[in-house]
């Protein structure tokens, strides 16, 4: 039987979701807990690794087990094992043919970005920081040159495995909430610290120090080493996996970030 839990994680408590040796990835909490109900090892595969720090609303996985427990024990009981940093939402039974990574039709990201003079103390490993006053009209501006099919090269780390530069963006938010800054992505997939360094580029925008142009031209340019740095991974948030409606697998879960993080005006 193939089952699929949607888990919300701090990403501050992992060294990312990846299994590791010393055992620290989201993957071996999730594995160590549901093999412990399933009373048998388990393998998990993820709708997209996360990397260290970075959190998550809802991570969806999938994995195989010949278990006979009622969807309960999936989340009640896999959470009495996890620690307090990690948490299953919900679990549904699927098909073999059903693929975590490979049948999700798009991934939603949200950064949150505290933008006042004093760095964030209470929340810290929970928003992005950035000192200067930021113009979201001009950060909506660059943004657009992001949205549909592109060669992303510009965007991806250096250490990148992915075998092609090619994504496509379909839709680009900034939205603010006194002196917090949300920004929304949705795209088929994602290459690694692509949304950090869209974000370092738009920060880059919104601050004077670039045009909005300059995105573009990013884009054209296809070279890492003329982009912005790389933004911390601390207001990185996976917020949704979306998926066809025949898995009838949940949506975006209620009580994401924006309703619980702090809003600071002043």
């Amino acid at each position: 039987m193939r089952i699929a839990l949607g888990i919300e994680y701090d990403g501050a408590a992992f060294c990312g979701w990846q299994t590791q040796p010393e055992g620290c990835g989201v993957q071996d909490a999730i594995e160590r807990a549901v093999g412990e109900v399933a009373a048998h090892e388990v393998k998990t595969v993820c709708a997209g690794r996360t990397d260290a720090c970075v959190h998550a609303v809802c991570q969806v996985v999938h994995f195989d087990t010949e278990a006979d427990r009622p969807m309960s024990a999936w989340v009640r009981g896999v959470n009495a094992v996890l620690p307090r940093t990690v948490a299953v939402r919900w679990a549904r039974g699927v098909g073999e043919d059903f693929h975590a990574r490979f049948s999700a039709l798009s991934r939603q990201y949200r950064y949150y970005l505290l933008n006042r003079n004093q760095r964030a103390g209470l929340f810290a490993q929970y928003v992005g920081w950035f000192h200067s006053p930021l113009d979201e009209a001009l950060m909506r501006d660059g943004s657009q040159s992001l949205i549909g099919e592109h060669d992303f090269s510009a965007f991806r780390s250096v250490d990148c495995q992915a075998a092609s530069p090619v994504r496509t963006i379909y839709a680009l938010q900034i939205e603010r909430r006194g002196d917090l800054l949300c920004f929304e992505l949705t795209a088929n997939a994602y290459l690694q610290h692509m949304v950090r360094n869209i974000v370092g580029a738009l920060v880059y925008v919104g601050c004077g120090r670039q045009q909005p142009g300059w995105i573009g031209e990013l884009l054209e340019q296809r070279d890492r080493s003329r982009a912005a740095p790389t933004f911390s991974p601390n207001g990185l948030y996976l917020n949704a996996v979306s998926y066809a409606a025949h898995w009838d697998l949940p949506g975006v879960p209620e009580g994401t970030p924006a309703s619980v993080l702090p809003v600071v005006s002043g």
